[in-house]
């Protein structure tokens, strides 16, 4: 029972985070001003970033159609949920110096089936459908008007449901992957005895890992708050930070160790932040998808190439702690192995979530679109060559890491002579 009570508590805190944080990045981009509409679109925004998926509906009379996707995970609360559900599924294991195999099951069992019931209680409420005014009616254009007529007063509905089996298949991903990344990047929680001896390889490259991608997501949000100063346009930028601010974070590291992405934009919807994105985006010449990358964002502005020292010098301060936080007996070329695997596969699970896919079109009699309304935006990563560039920086970098550790005095050792100050040796158990 008490297990169930704190994975109860756990859930909670992690949704009202979520709910929280999605609500103040609605307000800040005005959605509080939709007609009847801002609870289920708040729903709708918690739902994504628990790995639902959100289906686009719509309708525009007998002879017109409307098509629409939307595929996308406001990060910023996703990462809001992930770290607040995280830290409290371990906090009662905190002083246990051994979590037992069936414990940690029990306990990441109860907790995933109630995230997933009140996921689908905000499933239900995802579902809203909006009226959409042309404004042809009032039109000079004869042939606005008849098109206005046509599709039953010139009056579309868009709207949006939530796809119940993927939403609840996703969201189980999701909440175990928090639980088993919360395991592997905490320093002091117990883990069964068989995985003990894995720890060593596996929690000082993983925390190192959080610590890079938390760096990304501060530095930020300090320019966006600069921005939002400084720049005007204040509350579409705190609405970029409160919503999407880890896509826009992660995408610069990628893109800083030389990591591309490919995308387009058409129509008169865009990314709001950062405007050099936006730019590549629209570049391209109609034929395909633009590629973005550190060359295209410095054709833009010139200011992109800061991403490749920073991420050296963020990559490389992780990789240091990584290695200060292992055992001295642990080689440079350990540590290089170390951080690789470990940066490779932080890429491999924060890439594919920057992915943005946004369409909606409106037809007449299935010829042609209505260009005020319809629209494209596409932003994929291009996983397999960024995840192969991070596993270079993390062999390299964590090489250095060690050799720049073995100057320091590493977690857990002292001077083997404390009177002579000489020698030390490792205190850890099964050194």
């Amino acid at each position: 029972m008490r297990t169930v009570v704190q994975a109860l508590a756990a859930v909670v805190a992690g949704y009202v985070a979520m709910g929280v944080t999605a609500a103040l990045g609605l307000w800040a981009a005005g959605a509080a001003d939709l007609p009847g509409g801002f609870a289920a679109v708040l729903a709708a925004v918690v739902v994504m970033a628990a790995g639902g998926q959100i289906e686009v509906t719509g309708s525009a009379g007998s002879l017109a159609g409307t098509q629409g996707e939307l595929t996308a995970m406001p990060l910023t609360v996703t990462l809001v949920g992930a770290l607040v559900t995280g830290a409290l599924f371990l906090r009662p294991l905190r002083h246990h110096a051994v979590a037992g195999t069936a414990e940690l099951a029990a306990r990441a069992a109860a907790l995933a089936v109630l995230w997933l019931a009140a996921l689908a209680g905000l499933s239900a409420l995802a579902r809203h459908d909006f009226r959409l005014t042309l404004g042809v009616g009032d039109s000079q254009d004869p042939l606005a008007d008849l098109f206005g007529e046509l599709i039953d007063a010139a009056d579309p509905t868009v709207g949006f449901r939530t796809l119940f089996g993927p939403t609840l298949g996703h969201g189980l991903l999701w909440i175990l992957g928090v639980l088993l990344i919360a395991l592997l990047v905490s320093r002091r929680s117990p883990l069964p005895p068989r995985a003990l001896r894995y720890q060593e390889a596996v929690r000082p490259a993983a925390s190192a890992m959080l610590l890079l991608v938390l760096a990304y997501v501060a530095v930020g949000l300090v320019i966006g708050l600069v921005v939002a100063a400084t720049k005007g346009h204040a509350a579409e930028t705190l609405a970029v930070l409160l919503l999407g601010l880890p896509n826009v974070s992660w995408l610069a590291l990628g893109v800083g160790i030389g990591g591309a992405w490919e995308g387009t934009v058409d129509g008169p919807f865009g990314l709001p932040m950062p405007q050099v994105l936006d730019a590549v985006l629209r570049g391209g010449d109609g034929t395909g998808l633009s590629t973005v990358d550190l060359s295209s964002l410095a054709a833009e502005d010139g200011r992109a190439w800061w991403l490749l020292p920073v991420a050296a010098v963020l990559v490389l301060a992780a990789a240091f702690v990584a290695a200060v936080r292992s055992p001295a007996r642990v080689r440079p070329w350990r540590h290089a192995l170390h951080l690789g695997v470990a940066f490779a596969l932080t890429m491999l699970v924060i890439a594919p979530l920057t992915l943005v896919e946004a369409r909606f079109g409106l037809s007449v009699l299935g010829i042609g679109d209505l260009a005020a309304l319809g629209g494209e935006v596409v932003l994929r990563p291009e996983v397999w060559r960024t995840v192969g560039l991070a596993l270079l920086w993390g062999l390299v970098a964590g090489f250095l890491g060690g050799l720049l550790a073995t100057r320091a005095r590493h977690h857990g050792q002292l001077p083997a002579d404390p009177g002579a100050g000489a020698g030390v040796r490792d205190r850890r158990p099964g050194a």
